[in-house]
């Protein structure tokens, strides 16, 4: 990383904390920045897809890297400020919603699909709105139900009506962990209905705007745009290939947020408090059923220490976040290439902070 990308970082703090962290950050960023920059050493190159990176300790963004391009096409660097697809990443966000909905009296966890969607079919009468955000509905996977020759872009809704022409699942709810994209296709659905906003809309006035991530959006074409746009590729033997969309791209329930590091900072910080759910609903979030899964996060034992997590890979993306909170220590990877999975990227960064 050359030297101006690294002012262009701090400045971008200084920005942020409007002044009084700044020396903090400073003080707290030295040593482990060569080891951090070492690390992404395969992201940095000026004209291949990178890498954004950022590591917060009891309050305090004390790293903040970015690597690589943006935009090969136009020559974009990657800087603090750039947003990614967050893939699956976005669900801690769409469980969030659903929270928040669930503490004002409009849902109830146990409430069926049967009873809340009109259309669903009667197999959805055993379907509870913990299944889906436990990833235990054995619903179908409606990437699996889209026709071989579709071309187009399937939505939320799509989604909905896919596994609603069904009439089993995988096996009975609530016996067994499948990771859905479906259930949290569904979610959304019923943030919509429950509201009566559009999901996005609901994310933005409930949750974004509130925290100020002002960057920060569910994206849909032609609807919403996103600001200083990282866009995804694939980087194989065959070179470098624009693979920024595919055909569930406008799927957001599941994937479709873009933010930055930056932005991201402000949503962590959000998490130590009561701004958006009580702790009762967070530490709900947070508690493990089948497998590893709460609501939107996986959760296990790191090194003595209780770690959040989550992984996002779609088309042209692959990021990974870790949360150790009784450290207050996170750490965000952000990449715009399909592969390689970053979660060892990620535990390596959480092992340069890691007391």
């Amino acid at each position: 990383m050359s030297a101006s990308r690294n002012d262009g970082a701090k400045i971008a703090i200084a920005a942020m904390l409007a002044g009084p962290l700044l020396a903090t950050v400073v003080a707290c960023a030295r040593q482990p920045d060569r080891q951090l920059d070492e690390l992404f050493v395969d992201y940095s190159a000026s004209d291949r897809p990178g890498a954004s990176v950022i590591v917060i300790k009891q309050g305090v963004p004390v790293a903040i890297r970015s690597y690589g391009s943006a935009d090969i096409e136009r020559g974009i660097a990657i800087k603090p400020e750039t947003n990614f697809r967050l893939a699956s990443i976005s669900k801690q966000f769409t469980a969030t919603a659903i929270m928040m909905l669930v503490e004002r009296g409009e849902l109830q966890l146990d409430s069926t699909l049967t009873e809340l969607l009109d259309e669903f079919p009667d197999y959805g009468s055993n379907i509870t709105l913990r299944h889906l955000l436990q990833h235990n509905s054995g619903l179908i996977d409606y990437e699996f139900l889209m026709a071989d020759d579709f071309s187009g872009q399937v939505s939320d809704l799509d989604a909905l009506n896919l596994v609603a022409e069904r009439d089993s699942t995988y096996f009975d709810p609530g016996t067994e962990f499948r990771y859905s994209n479906t259930g949290y296709a569904i979610l959304a659905v019923l943030v919509e209905r429950v509201s009566g906003q559009p999901y996005a809309e609901f994310l933005e006035q409930n949750i974004f705007e509130p925290l100020g991530m002002d960057n920060t959006v569910a994206y849909q074409k032609g609807i919403s745009t996103v600001a200083n746009r990282a866009y995804g590729y694939t980087v194989d033997e065959q070179g470098v290939r624009d693979t920024d969309q595919s055909s569930t791209s406008a799927v957001l329930g599941d994937g479709g947020i873009y933010t930055s590091v930056l932005d991201y900072f402000k949503w962590d910080q959000a998490l130590y408090t009561d701004r958006l759910l009580s702790r009762a609903s967070l530490e709900q979030m947070w508690t493990p059923n089948f497998g590893d899964y709460g609501f939107g996060w996986r959760i296990d034992n790191y090194k003595g220490h209780k770690r959040l997590h989550h992984d996002g890979e779609t088309s042209g993306f692959r990021n990974y976040v870790i949360r150790i909170p009784d450290e207050q220590l996170t750490v965000l990877v952000l990449t715009n290439r399909s592969a390689p999975d970053v979660k060892p990227l990620a535990e390596a960064v959480v092992e340069l902070y890691l007391p």
